[in-house]
């Protein structure tokens, strides 16, 4: 394809994750968050070219299905939403228990009333 606009690449490779558990912890302890009633979203300023993302979901929320399922959601939302944050910033989006009876969209409402939250909280300066 060669015509005259570029397409926006919105994939979800290994260096847009947070893979280590030292990335995790460093998160948890340096970090501020936003909650709401089916996640949290822990980030702080990253340290690589771009945001990256990591997901718990523990066992209290439900069996791997329902588990897995949710870790998909998030994955998508942050996919095509990643563009709301500007600058270089590691999340991890912590499923509640609650979240396991939320519909896609639900979940997606609920993800971007967050990351409008903490778009808020980072341009505040909080």
């Amino acid at each position: 394809m060669k015509s005259g606009f570029r397409l926006k690449r919105y994939g979800f490779t290994k260096s847009d994750r947070i893979l280590k558990h030292s990335g995790y912890s460093s998160l948890s302890q340096l970090g501020k968050t936003v909650r709401d009633q089916f996640f949290i979203i822990v980030f702080a300023n990253g340290n690589n070219q771009r945001s990256r993302l990591g997901i718990t979901v523990s066992k209290r929320v439900g069996n791997a299905v329902m588990r897995n399922r949710l870790k998909r959601v998030v994955r998508e939302f942050f996919r095509l939403n990643r563009d709301l944050i500007k600058g270089h910033w590691d999340f991890n989006v912590i499923a509640k228990k609650d979240a396991a009876d939320l519909t896609h969209h639900q979940a997606f409402l609920a993800l971007m009333q967050l990351f409008g939250k903490m778009a808020r909280k980072i341009d505040n300066g909080r």
